[in-house]
């Protein structure tokens, strides 16, 4: 009974989860437009990072309750879930056509995002001891989340092949939206970490297993449901930045974050999912330049997607 219980919260958490983020996201980029933000900064980092509140919300629960492996999967996961199944669905829905900029810069900035966080993870094979990340590795992690800020500020200019709808709220409005936005995470976040835990207590599995299984593709949602809206549209741009932005986001700023908060034991275990993270972001990048140029192609996106029934088998195996 217990199960169904742990399981029903852990529906609600996401839903608490999805839904604070959506109208967060609609409260802060009416809030940015308001400021006169240019469309496309919004589009970098409001929208994308506004996606990826569910995974700050839940590593910040989880890092208080010292459960670094939920706090690593969480991140690591929902990073391998936005490009190959996220990108892979919003493919198939419709190809992908991706801006210069994007191919040049954002998604080799992702990949350092990666390469960063093995290094820094990684004080077992520089120094011999046990390996974490560290206070002064979320300070450097934060450091080049404000180099990314920087550039995205920096290219008000650039035209995108489209601009993110939104709408300008009255000030009350915006308000509320981003009032309840962040109550709707807070208690979703809550909700997730403390059903996931007790899952995996009852019936045995790994807290590793669950963070980049359910956890992963449960905070992934709004990164979902926003890109595959955006490819039903026709909105690439938006599709495929909403991930490459979230991807930059979670790393640099969640985990650089969640650092601050209390260092973070590192299972080297977790070596190999960076690897895959890091050959996923590969991936992405030379299919820019298969099929039709700087475009995600509808095969492409299918392969995405059987690549990561591939990696959950892998998973499960694993334990």
């Amino acid at each position: 009974m217990n199960n169904f219980l742990d399981i029903f919260l852990l529906i609600i958490g996401f839903v608490f989860l999805t839904k604070g983020a959506d109208y967060l996201v609609i409260g802060a980029s009416s809030l940015a437009k308001k400021m006169s933000v240019s469309e496309i900064a919004i589009g970098l980092t409001v929208v994308s990072f506004g996606t990826s509140m569910p995974e700050l919300i839940v590593n910040i629960f989880a890092n208080i309750q010292g459960k670094a492996d939920i706090a690593f999967g969480n991140i690591i996961g929902s990073n391998i879930v936005n490009i190959l199944l996220i990108l892979g669905v919003a493919g198939i829905i419709y190809p992908i056509k991706t801006a210069q900029n994007t191919v040049w810069k954002e998604i080799p900035f992702s990949l350092l995002a990666v390469f960063a966080l093995l290094v820094l993870c990684n004080d077992f094979f520089l120094n011999g001891q046990d390996s974490v990340l560290s206070r002064g590795d979320g300070i450097v992690l934060l450091l080049f989340f404000l180099v990314f800020l920087i550039y995205v500020f920096g290219i008000p200019r650039v035209e995108s092949h489209d601009k993110p709808d939104i709408k300008m709220l009255s000030g009350m409005k915006t308000l509320i939206f981003i009032v309840v936005g962040l109550a709707g995470l807070m208690a979703g976040g809550r909700l997730v970490v403390m059903s996931a835990v007790e899952i995996t207590k009852s019936i045995g599995i790994s807290e590793r297993l669950i963070a980049f299984t359910v956890v992963a593709v449960g905070t992934s949602l709004p990164e979902l449901f926003t890109s595959a809206v955006a490819a039903y549209k026709g909105k690439c741009d938006i599709a495929i930045g909403n991930v490459v932005g979230s991807n930059i986001f979670n790393i640099f700023f969640i985990l650089g974050v969640s650092a601050l908060i209390a260092p973070l034991p590192f299972q080297l275990a977790f070596n190999v999912d960076i690897l895959i993270l890091a050959a996923a972001s590969i991936i992405l990048f030379f299919t820019m330049f298969t099929g039709k140029k700087h475009s995600l192609d509808r095969w492409e996106s299918i392969l995405f997607v059987i690549l990561y029934l591939g990696y959950t088998i892998f998973l499960i195996m694993r334990k």
